[in-house]
């Protein structure tokens, strides 16, 4: 483990966990799952497994990084690598990957978002080993592929080579990376076979990524490596700042991943779950005999099925007539939304603000 690095991406907002993920306090440092550790909690412990705890990085912005320090105890703050904005994945992945090469020019970087859930964690330790081996032996781009349950349209999905093995932990040559579909497109790529979900979980050296940033975005190469001797300095917030204030506005995807022709994936087949939207957590919390999903004490439901609850242990609620719904309350805020209307949430929040400033401004 000496040179394995974990990057748990932790700067999003999560807007789709509204009302209980909010811009101050997002959902990677909630309990959604009501067991009493948050999401960044449970994603640390597993890279346990990969890392050192002196080697795991938290990246986020730096709006966060108390709730960082608060909630991972066993890391210190120059672990915590704090965009002053938000600029996407690519600058963030560029400047921590600066930040290490210039430690340990043999650093293996596991990049993992925050926000999955993933119970089989020895299965996962596995194939995160065979990704490591794989990215410093053939010096190549890895990532996990997910084996698709179903044909889902909010997914990004990954095309290999059909000559490959397709037996779980191979390690195939991606020939794209394909945007989130049609559901008729989403089928197809189910059916064929040679399609997995992009868990968004990347393994490479840090000099491979960084010459594949300097080949293909040169200008954001020039902007966090061109002077590896300013980090662990007290020039370095000031020349993030800089490169953060000029950097491009891009997704590693788009920048890397998409030209890159050393890409490899190495099929998985744990259990995963993005915790994507409200929804998605029902799979993951115990339900009563109405398949009613409940997180809180004090909640009693009557005549309701195929509900989401999740309420504060305070807060005493009753619901009476319910199907197919999500009811969220935390901080005075009330969420009651269909569960086939979730895909609009984030258009309601966005009007919601809309008519919340226009309101101010009178």
């Amino acid at each position: 483990m000496e040179n394995n690095y974990s990057l748990i991406m932790a700067g999003g907002v999560g807007s789709r966990f509204w009302p209980k993920s909010t811009a101050q306090y997002p959902k990677q440092f909630l309990d959604v799952l009501g067991i009493g550790k948050s999401l960044l909690r449970l994603t640390f412990e597993r890279m346990q497994k990969i890392s050192a705890n002196d080697k795991i990085y938290i990246l986020t912005n730096e709006s966060y990084l108390d709730l960082v320090l608060e909630q991972l105890p066993e890391i210190q703050a120059d672990q915590v690598v704090c965009e002053p904005q938000r600029k996407n994945t690519a600058p963030c992945i560029a400047y921590a990957s600066a930040k290490i090469l210039a430690n340990n020019k043999d650093a293996v970087l596991v990049i993992t978002p925050s926000d999955h859930l993933i119970l089989d964690t020895k299965r996962f330790q596995e194939l995160i080993q065979i990704s490591i081996d794989t990215a410093t032996q053939e010096d190549k781009i890895v990532t996990l592929g997910i084996f698709p349950t179903r044909p889902d349209t909010g997914f990004g999905y990954i095309e290999f080579a059909q000559v490959d093995s397709r037996s779980p932990g191979s390690v195939n040559k991606v020939i794209k990376f394909q945007e989130k579909p049609s559901l008729e497109l989403a089928k197809t790529f189910v059916a064929s076979g040679n399609y997995y979900w992009n868990a968004g979980i990347f393994i490479w050296k840090a000099s491979v990524i960084l010459s594949a940033i300097n080949l293909y975005r040169p200008d954001l190469y020039q902007l966090f490596v061109s002077d590896l001797t300013v980090y662990g300095t007290e020039k370095e917030p000031n020349a993030v700042r800089i490169a953060f204030d000029v950097c491009e506005d891009i997704s590693i995807d788009f920048a890397i991943l998409e030209q890159a022709k050393n890409i490899a994936v190495v099929l998985a087949d744990f259990d995963w779950s993005d915790l994507g939207t409200w929804s998605s957590l029902t799979d993951h919390i115990a339900k009563d005999k109405n398949a009613n999903a409940i997180v809180g004490s004090k909640v009693f439901v009557f005549n309701t099925t195929n509900c989401l609850v999740h309420v504060p242990d305070d807060k005493l609620v009753v619901l009476d007539g319910l199907e197919n719904t999500i009811v969220v309350e935390s901080n005075n805020m009330l969420l009651v939304l269909k569960k086939e209307n979730e895909q609009d949430l984030k258009a309601y929040l966005k009007e919601i603000e809309a008519v919340s400033s226009q309101l101010a401004q009178s």
